[in-house]
């Protein structure tokens, strides 16, 4: 089994920018790809973006290719999402996964943090 528990997400106007913590404890965290799926309401959960076991490598997904960074510290078992010119289509809860594909789903994934964009 693994945890992970997502956190940083608020309220913040749009063109702002946020950061994302994923906290990842009960499985070899260094092993997996990791990576961030998100559900907007009213609509099916989708993915945002993956990185590799290493850290080497990074996917996004077009919508917010250019604005968000992932990236991880396998030291601290901690990943992280920079979004950044954050638009309110970004309004979600944001989900930590374990392997996300890019139909939305995940060998595992967190509780959600909230993340509101106003304009």
């Amino acid at each position: 089994q693994v945890q992970l528990v997502e956190s940083g997400g608020r309220l913040v106007q749009a063109g702002g920018s946020l950061r994302l913590s994923c906290a990842v404890s009960g499985r070899t965290f260094s092993s997996n790809v990791m990576g961030w799926l998100r559900r907007a309401p009213g609509k099916d959960r989708e993915f945002v973006g993956r990185i590799s076991w290493s850290g080497g490598s990074t996917y996004y997904a077009d919508s917010v290719k250019g604005r968000f960074t992932i990236s991880r510290d396998n030291v601290k078992n901690t990943m992280y999402l920079q979004m950044n010119s954050l638009k309110p289509e970004d309004t979600a809860v944001y989900y930590c996964a374990t392997n996300p594909n890019n139909r939305g789903g995940a060998d595992y994934w967190g509780q959600g943090t909230q993340v509101t964009v106003s304009s």
